[in-house]
């Protein structure tokens, strides 16, 4: 029995990395042999187990053959007789291909340390090219190196583009798609993470609504970028610069799905795009499954972005409704998220990226003006059901007002 380290904690290291998860490969042993010595199996598909005192996963060695469609589509054989390198091969990264031993060596069979050094995500055999999920993940480590110089080697590209074009991205379960795109967009870079699918024809496949952006013109007046899909790109970047959680990554890459719907004709103006990009929204939250918390910002965002741009402009009667409609008296952590959703996309515009945002302090303040009214003296007035609802509106309304007024408003 030998036991190599392997994959992202080989990599990492090298890289100079925080290591955080330690998979280990194990060579010559059976799943009798390592449940005698105490490792506990979990592994459904393939023999996999638990160290009896770390914790850590241990993996037998093995080999995969391609059987059916998609991501599940594999058959597994372990036995003790697989080698290293035959594990490694079936890897889909030469620098996730690399294994180390007790005493430090690594072992290199596929040129992932070159790699390394000329900042290369490169593949480690044809049968990249068996599992759709790979072009997803090749994309996420894209946007996770993007900030140290990588990028995807051109053979590798061609494959990519080939299981695009393949149909086999469709079959992908929407769980495994999801937990691919949220993990990549919490990546440094996840703006790069889109365009390396769009480069290769994948965002065609997997968010068509998104892809439609590209070549979309908008005002230069208000975006000097002009393309849409770049918009929303720069605007990811932005997400990223500020660190703002997936929710917020989420909302903004779906903004402006609206403008992919406008009539040539109209371009570049897009009237009305926050109504006509609701449905599509919807469709791309449903068919990813997305989380809730993310689905229902995305929708948000989406309808009232424009809202949170011309805030100081607003009426105290559409200020208070743009508040009721994010429930800011039960969830006021939703609207901060949607207060930054829109600072991102006024700052994801070409040489505006460091522009002030007043917007976000004003509607901050309105919230907190509308929740500061107190239910309780409407009560001790005798207000019940819908009319204390009437009531609590209508002094909402005041507040909003003298707030406005105050904060120089009409």
């Amino acid at each position: 029995m030998q036991i190599y380290k392997v994959g992202g904690a080989v990599r990492d290291r090298l890289l100079g990395r925080e290591v955080s998860d330690i998979d280990w490969v194990v060579v010559g042993a059976t799943a009798e042999a390592m449940q005698a010595q105490g490792f506990r199996p979990v592994g459904a598909d393939f023999p996999v187990f638990l160290h009896p005192q770390t914790g850590e996963e241990y993996a037998l060695a093995r080999t995969e053959r391609k059987s059916g469609q998609g991501y599940g589509g594999f058959t597994f054989h372990a036995s003790p007789d697989v080698t290293l390198e035959e594990d490694l091969t079936r890897r889909d990264l030469t620098i996730n291909a690399m294994a180390e031993d007790d005493d430090g060596q690594v072992i290199d069979p596929y040129g992932g340390l070159q790699d390394l050094e000329d900042r290369l995500l490169r593949h480690v055999s044809p049968a990249f090219a068996e599992d759709p999920l790979r072009v997803l993940r090749v994309a996420r480590f894209a946007a996770r190196y993007a900030p140290l110089g990588f990028h995807v080697a051109d053979e590798t590209q061609a494959l990519m583009h080939q299981l695009a074009e393949s149909g086999e991205l469709k079959a992908l379960t929407p769980e495994r798609s999801w937990k691919e795109i949220s993990r990549a967009l919490m990546e440094p870079r996840p703006d790069v993470f889109i365009q390396v699918l769009r480069d290769c024809g994948a965002l065609a496949e997997l968010l068509p609504e998104l892809d439609a952006l590209f070549g979309v013109p908008q005002p230069e007046a208000h975006h000097p970028e002009v393309d849409t899909g770049v918009h929303c790109l720069m605007v990811l970047q932005q997400c990223a610069q500020h660190e703002q959680p997936l929710t917020v990554r989420w909302a903004c890459l779906l903004h402006d799905l609206g403008k992919g719907r406008t009539p040539p004709e109209e371009w570049p103006r897009h009237i009305a795009h926050e109504h006509r990009g609701r449905k599509l929204i919807d469709a791309v939250n449903q068919r990813c499954k997305v989380p809730k918390d993310c689905a229902e910002l995305a929708l948000l965002v989406g309808e009232y972005h424009t809202h949170g741009h011309r805030a100081l402009e607003l009426r105290a009667n559409t200020l208070l409704e743009l508040l009721q409609s994010f429930d800011v008296y039960r969830r006021p952590q939703r609207f901060e998220e949607f207060i930054a959703a829109c600072e991102m996309d006024a700052r994801g515009r070409l040489g505006l990226e460091q522009r002030e945002y007043p917007q976000s302090a004003y509607l901050r303040g309105a919230m907190q003006a509308a929740r500061a009214v107190a239910v309780q003296p409407l009560v001790q007035q005798g207000f019940r059901g819908a009319e204390l609802g009437e009531a609590l509106k209508g002094e909402r309304l005041k507040a909003l007002k003298a707030y406005k007024a105050g904060a120089g408003g009409e």
